[in-house]
């Protein structure tokens, strides 16, 4: 009797549970992770954030974090083609219930293909975290197999989807539509590549260049070649030398040219940079902004800049200036599929009925921007998506259904070195296959100036 007792109290209490292999912990944070941005369409930011991003994610130690960061980003940007080479090893479509399995699949894979870690590494956590969730635990064997088989065939599935778009079918099939299919397979392949560092600079951009190890590009931003430690901790940035800026995003508000001795209203204003560039461009800048905690930060960027301006919180939908501006930006809110190359989650917590909303939006406050300006006062629309629902049919809109306002030139001293980019409509449209100085590397965006009569 004692003896039977014993074992039962022994059964009773396992005692504590294995101890997971090292480096379990990022790859299952990134398995929730892109499960939460591909099936419930959660934005990759506010996760990855340290202090209140995704609670798998902030326990996590510093280099875990990277690591796990590391995975969903690769995750992301080769989904499709990652989707593919699982499929082909399957010898049939797993369930429709399997949706967590299928996210281990992929977090695994993108670790064999396209990652510097032992493919061992990324088959036995796979495996082990297919064995630790009920759901998944009779898949172990199969998980095992799949992957096993992928890295010995690595190379050759590697060169077979050289030829398959990146992104979601209905991302390609709308670029497609709007750019013709050559255009639109290079704007896919060109959100592989992780994004480059640009910087704007106050001033002597060949002297920071030289001393941050980077190269001038003709639009005058500084692209860094490989920058080591946090960004934040380079020279001239605490001394408010620079700051760091898409050299896209950077185009919109250079397209003014010189503002010395007019009043510009930039728009959508936080988090600064093309307020900075206002500043400098001579203007007397006024920077509104809704958000009371992206207001602090434009404040925050610009106290570090040496920089001033009147800051107003405010929606512009609402805001009714007392005296009417020389010119406005603003630098709509879009889909930002333009940006894909450093938010890769876009194209999965987004899809065509966004841009069609946000279109609406934004002609709106087109409409609204022209009411802040003066006759004869110019306004810069711009965004970061890539689709013309956004920029040209907005524009062309505008034109069809008011006759106080008509489409403005550049100044030529602002296009010169992107005079390539500029439409039949003289807008700038730029893509992310786009080369700028011989090289590739720019984020989409649309900018157009447009005159109020």
């Amino acid at each position: 009797m004692k003896r039977t007792g014993a074992k039962k109290a022994r059964s009773q209490n396992p005692g504590p549970a294995p101890e997971k292999k090292p480096g379990y912990a990022p790859r299952a944070a990134a398995s929730k992770i892109l499960a939460a941005v591909v099936d419930r369409k959660t934005p990759l930011d506010g996760m990855l954030d340290s202090e209140h991003g995704n609670g798998a994610y902030r326990s996590l130690s510093a280099a875990d974090q990277s690591l796990c960061r590391a995975l969903v980003l690769t995750s992301l940007r080769h989904k499709p083609m990652l989707d593919a080479a699982i499929a082909r090893l399957l010898e049939r479509p797993l369930p429709s219930g399997a949706r967590a399995l299928a996210h281990v699949l992929t977090i695994a894979a993108a670790q064999i293909l396209y990652l510097d870690i032992p493919d061992h590494s990324a088959v036995d956590i796979a495996v082990e975290q297919a064995g630790a969730d009920p759901r998944n635990k009779r898949f172990a064997g199969l998980v095992n197999a799949v992957l096993r088989r992928l890295s010995r065939r690595k190379d050759k599935t590697l060169a077979e989807l050289e030829n398959l778009s990146p992104i979601p079918d209905w991302f390609r099939e709308r670029l497609v539509e709007v750019y013709g299919a050559e255009k639109a397979f290079a704007i896919g392949r060109a959100q592989l590549t992780p994004p480059s560092i640009d910087i704007s600079v106050k001033s002597d951009a060949e002297g920071w260049a030289e001393k941050l190890g980077g190269t001038v590009l003709s639009t005058g931003t500084i692209r860094l070649d490989k920058p080591s430690g946090a960004v934040t901790g380079m020279e001239g940035f605490d001394a408010g030398e620079w700051w760091v800026q898409d050299a896209a995003a950077a185009i919109p508000a250079r397209l003014f040219g010189d503002l010395t001795g007019k009043r510009v209203i930039d728009l959508c204003a936080a988090p600064g940079g093309k307020t900075a560039q206002l500043i400098l461009q001579g203007g007397d800048v006024t920077a509104l902004e809704r958000s009371k905690s992206r207001l602090r930060r434009l404040e925050q960027n610009l106290e570090r800049l040496k920089l001033s301006a009147e800051t107003i919180c405010a929606d512009m939908m609402e805001y009714q200036p007392e005296t009417l501006f020389d010119a406005a930006l603003v630098d709509a809110p879009c889909s930002s599929t333009g940006t894909v190359r450093r938010h890769p989650d876009v194209l999965w917590t987004k899809d065509f009925a966004d841009i069609e909303k946000l279109a609406d939006v934004q002609y709106a406050m087109l409409n609204r921007a022209l009411a802040m300006v003066r006759p004869g006062g110019i306004v810069i629309f711009s965004n970061c998506s890539l689709d013309p629902l956004e920029g040209e049919a907005n524009v062309a809109r505008l034109l069809a259904e008011r006759e106080d306002v008509e489409r403005a030139a550049f100044p030529p001293e602002t296009t010169g070195p992107i005079s390539h980019l500029l439409n039949a409509d003289g807008a700038i449209r730029t893509t992310p296959a786009d080369m700028l100085d011989g090289a590739t590397g720019l984020d989409g965006f649309y900018a157009v100036a447009i005159r109020k009569l």
